[in-house]
Parts: C-alpha cells; sequence; structure tokens
C-alpha cells in the first residue's frame, strides 16, 4: 500500500484534514505523515517534510499533497534531503481536502501510485457535478469497447443518505481489493465501483436502485460483497449518517 504525506502551513490545518479523510476507512488505511506548520506557527520546513517522507516511505510509492505554493518547494527540497531508498515519490497539484480523502479511500483499496494520484487530482469532479460544471474529459475508450458484464445485480439504498461520503468510501475501498473491474449505474450514470469520487457523481439516496456490474475473476465476489453492504445499509441504519 502507498503512503500519503501532507504538507501544510497549519498544523491545525493539517491535522483536521488527516481526521476527516482517514475517517473515510477502517483502521487498515495507507499510513499518512503530516509535516506542517513551522517553528510553532506558519510555514513549512523542508526537514519536517523529509522526516514525514520517511514516516510514510513504501515499496509502493508515496504521494505528497500540499496547501500552498512555498509547501511544493519545501517537498521538492526534502525528496533532495530525505534517505528513501529509491521509494518513488510524487508531487500531487490535488486539492488538498478532497484530494486527500479521495487518495485515503483508493489507496486503502489497494491501488497503485499512478491510480491513487489521479484519484486525487481528479477529486473537484463531484462539486463540479454538483455545481452542474464540465469535468475534465474522459480519454478515448478503448477500441473494442467494454465487454458485457459477467455478474450483475440491481439493489435498493436503505440508508438515510445513499451513497454519500462514508459509504462510498466503503463500497470503493472494498471493490477496490477485489480482482474484478466494477461498474454502478444509478439515476442514468455510471461510476467505476472502486472510486469513491466517482460513486458520489451518482446522486444517489435513499430508496435509490442501483445496478451493479462486475467482470473478472472476482465478479462474483465483488457483486457479493456491494449486495452484503447495500442491505446492513452500511452500518447507518442504527448509527446514523455522517
Amino acid at each position: 500500500m502507498i503512503g500519503i504525506v501532507v504538507v501544510s502551513h497549519s498544523r491545525a490545518l493539517a491535522d483536521a484534514v488527516v481526521e476527516l479523510a482517514t475517517q473515510m476507512t477502517a483502521d487498515d488505511g495507507p499510513t499518512v505523515a503530516v509535516a506542517a506548520g513551522a517553528d510553532g506557527g506558519l510555514g513549512t520546513d523542508a526537514t519536517a517534510v523529509a522526516e514525514a517522507l520517511v514516516e510514510a516511505a513504501s515499496p509502493d510509492g508515496v504521494l505528497v499533497l500540499m496547501d500552498l505554493g512555498s509547501a511544493v518547494m519545501s517537498a521538492e527540497l526534502a525528496i533532495e534531503l530525505a534517505d528513501l531508498g529509491g521509494t518513488e515519490v510524487r508531487l500531487s497539484p490535488a486539492p488538498l481536502v478532497e484530494g486527500l480523502v479521495a487518495a485515503v479511500v483508493r489507496a486503502a483499496g489497494g491501488a497503485d501510485l499512478a491510480t491513487v494520484a489521479r484519484e486525487a487530482e481528479a477529486a473537484l469532479t463531484p462539486k463540479q457535478s454538483a455545481l452542474g460544471e464540465p469535468a475534465a474529459a474522459a480519454g478515448p475508450p478503448g477500441e473494442d469497447g467494454p465487454g458485457p458484464p459477467e455478474v450483475s445485480v440491481t439493489l435498493t439504498l436503505v440508508n438515510p443518505s445513499g451513497l454519500h461520503a462514508r459509504p462510498a468510501a466503503r463500497l470503493a475501498t472494498v471493490l477496490g481489493r477485489l480482482d474484478a473491474e466494477v461498474v454502478v449505474a444509478a439515476n442514468g450514470r455510471e461510476a467505476d465501483g472502486a472510486s469513491s469520487l466517482e460513486l458520489l457523481t451518482l446522486g444517489t439516496g435513499q430508496g435509490t436502485g442501483i445496478t451493479v456490474s462486475a467482470t473478472g475473476p472476482d465478479a462474483q465476489r465483488a457483486v457479493d460483497a456491494a449486495r452484503v453492504l447495500v442491505e446492513e445499509g452500511f452500518g447507518e441504519l442504527d448509527a446514523g449518517t455522517g
């Protein structure tokens, strides 16, 4: 699993963002190290960033998210200072809050560094969709196009708020760990089942019907896992939503 580093001018800001993001996954999510503040005030320190990089270092790589311009410079210098033993480090232009939430969920699902980075950089998609703004255009489809799903099931969401942030994160994490390509469809839209960001764009609520379609070796496991989560209301039927 990749590691993640948050570089911020404010320790309070960084801690709050990390708390929000890590609540989206269980205890087995990625390591998220923080380098924030300088000398007890606002600012960034390349030495502290280097220490955070070492803390988060993983054979699968490290993704770094930053807030303001000088955080980028500190992160770039930190890569030179840190002894990472060849660990790949990627500095992300993603928005800090949305990007970190997206990255933590996708990393918890076992995605590689490139996939997690793309997910973080697309983190404004749900907000753009809600505001009616165009999202970035998708790449061209493959020549053969998608094949027919091997397994498919239609389910009705019973939890109070449908696929809001936490249920979307739970579903994406579970599906991301399986060897299957999963598409979730609702309200005339489709989403990658392993992407919490895309799931949020479906605009679902309690009583919404969703269709989960899967291909690949774990297709049946993916559909079964989705069914269990939906039927159990993502654990929210007694606990309320958040």
